[in-house]
Order: structure tokens, then C-alpha cells, then sequence
């Protein structure tokens, strides 16, 4: 069976689904000192590495959105999610592409 590509939504689209109020989880992969430097509002913090054992607190029925600095991270994160059964969408280059508002 061939590899899966991972479902992706941009920067863009995400802010649009975010202030339209659509129920999703936002999921930040980075690791705390990126978090601290801003983050998107609406997003959880679990780092990458941590993913694993705090996969219980994500709700299957819920759309998620994983986002990290540039895309790699949560690209991982998203094939882990993806297999495990949820929902789950890659925000394509990451922060460094976000264009809305951070707070830190």
C-alpha cells in the first residue's frame, strides 16, 4: 500500500476556519521556549516528543490542525494522528507562514 500523503490546510485557511468559529483543535508541536516566543491563540501546546502519551486528550471526534515552526513537525504529527484515526490536518509552513495574530 502506498504512503498516505497527510491532509494539509494553509495558514490562511486556518485563521478563516478559526474566526468563522468552527470547532477544531489546534495542536502546537513546538517545544515550550518557541511556544513561549507566540503562538496562535486557540492552540494546545504538546510537544512533539510528547505526543505519544497525551494522544487521550485530543478528541477523536474533533478536527485537528498541528502546527510547529515550518511544517516538519507537525507533518510528523499529522501522519501519526492520521493513523491512529483522527482527523487530522498539517497547517502548511507553520509559524513562520502564520499571518494572524500570536500572543505568548
Amino acid at each position: 500500500m502506498a504512503e498516505q500523503g497527510v491532509k494539509e490546510i494553509t495558514p490562511q485557511e486556518l485563521m478563516e476556519k478559526l474566526a468563522a468559529g468552527e470547532k477544531l483543535q489546534v495542536i502546537d508541536v513546538r517545544e515550550v521556549e518557541e511556544w513561549n516566543g507566540g503562538h496562535i491563540k486557540e492552540a494546545k501546546l504538546i510537544p512533539l516528543g510528547f505526543l505519544p502519551h497525551r494522544v487521550d486528550e485530543l478528541d477523536k471526534e474533533t478536527p485537528v490542525v498541528l502546527v510547529c515552526r515550518s511544517g516538519a513537525r507537525s507533518h510528523m504529527a499529522t501522519q501519526y494522528l492520521q493513523e491512529l484515526g483522527f482527523d487530522a490536518a498539517n497547517m502548511v509552513g507553520g509559524m513562520l507562514a502564520w499571518p494572524g495574530e500570536t500572543e505568548a
